[in-house]
């Protein structure tokens, strides 16, 4: 059971709406409110803290939307973490994106597994790796490192950095 009571947009203080409004009208849209219209997921924690809150979800934005990672490695990055922080909301969310992208389920039960899943893409094997090591050893060695241009190890570990904070926060608020 969630430790948090959904905040209703009409009883948000004005810094706390300033956050809704800007994570609702934004790219992620109503994919993120419930029919009541209160935030799902990771986003009403967000309203918490205004200024962590709306400093996070830009964070997300820019991770999810405008990074060089092609929607495939970002998503591929993403169910990593979930699976390593046994993020069953992110897990869930990320899988669903992913299936249009052109993910079998036998790929993603292999996500789910922990186990590498059997890619045609290098790119893409590469970032699997990355992110495993990262969210298994928190570190890449000289090999690992060499596998992507330093913007996109940089993207990579940013990445990993937001979705475990959230993982972290959907844990503790039982969301």
């Amino acid at each position: 059971m969630t430790r948090l009571i959904p905040f209703p947009p009409d009883r948000l203080d004005p810094a706390a709406r300033a956050v809704y409004d800007t994570i609702t009208s934004g790219p992620r849209g109503a994919s993120v409110t419930s029919s009541d219209g209160t935030l799902i997921g990771p986003f009403n924690a967000m309203l918490l803290s205004p200024p962590l809150g709306d400093a996070l979800q830009a964070l997300g934005a820019a991770v999810r939307y405008h990074s060089r990672l092609t929607d495939r490695c970002r998503e591929l990055a993403t169910l990593v973490v979930a699976n390593s922080m046994d993020s069953a909301f992110e897990r869930r969310a990320h899988e669903a994106l992913a299936r249009p992208l052109g993910f079998t389920d036998e790929q993603l039960d292999a996500l789910r597994a922990g186990t590498p899943p059997d890619l045609d893409d290098a790119g893409e094997r590469a970032v699997y790796r990355i992110v495993r090591a990262l969210v298994t050893r928190g570190d890449l060695d000289e090999e690992e490192y060499a596998l992507l241009p330093e913007q996109v190890v940089f993207e990579l570990t940013t990445l990993v950095g937001y979705y475990r904070t959230l993982a972290l926060q959907l844990r503790v608020f039982r969301v």
